[in-house]
Order: C-alpha cells, then structure tokens, then sequence
C-alpha cells in the first residue's frame, strides 16, 4: 500500500497519499476477555492476533496512488464476533482519524471508533452471536 517513488506534487487533493496513516484496534473488554483480532486489505493478510485487555494491535501504511486502500478486520471474544471495515477513503472518515490514525475499541457492549476532532467514541458496530473462525 506505497504510494509509487518519487511522486510528489503539491496539490492539496493528494495530503493524504502522503500521509503514514496508523489503524489501531484495541481490546477495552472486560475481565481480561482476549479479543481475536484478524485483519486484511486485498493485498495484505496481517495475521491472526489475540489480544489481552488493554493491549492493542497496530499497523502503518501509506495509501495506494492507484485504486483505493481499503482494510477490515473480523473481531471475536467469547461467542460474539463483528466483521467491518477499519480504514476506506472520503473525506467525512478520514477527518474523524484526524488524518492520521483510525482507532477502534472493542468493549463488551459494542465496537466504537476515537472521534478526534470531538474527542468521543463513536458507536459503530454491535456484535454478533457465534464465531466465524
């Protein structure tokens, strides 16, 4: 998900293929639940991880120049999962990561995504009964 070498302009509809971006999903569950973290693009699986409370797994990336970079994840504990998108591109998402990261918090009730402009969370999914894995 690199942008092609050398291109570099300075038109502001570009910023952000210049940006590293950083997509965190982090485990708030409660008592020391594990979160199963699995998560890809087309291009890139990043593995399976088990996440202990408080604990979070991340990742960086610059968005493709060609096409449009795109990642989801599948999260689980216990016999509650979720599958969605963790990182597309319009303007309305990006400004919400602050256009530069995407947090997303697992917590028993739902899965929020970091608001930084309005400082909150952001309710975005609720999870479902049984596991896909």
């Amino acid at each position: 998900s690199e942008p092609i070498e050398g291109h570099d302009d300075n038109n502001n509809s570009n910023l952000s293929l210049r940006i590293t971006w950083q997509v965190h999903t982090v485990n708030d569950l409660s008592d020391g639940k594990i979160l199963l973290v699995h998560c890809k693009s087309k291009d890139d699986n990043l593995g399976i991880h088990n996440l202990t409370v408080g604990s979070e797994f991340s990742w960086k990336f610059k968005q493709q120049i060609l096409g449009a970079t795109h990642f989801w994840c599948y999260m689980a504990y216990d016999n509650f999962y979720a599958s969605f998108d963790v990182f597309w591109v319009t303007e309305v998402f990006l400004h919400k990561c602050n256009y530069h990261d995407c947090i997303w918090i697992a917590r028993d009730d739902e899965i929020y995504l970091k608001i930084f402009p309005d400082q909150h969370d952001e309710y975005t999914h609720s999870w479902e009964s049984g596991r896909l894995l």
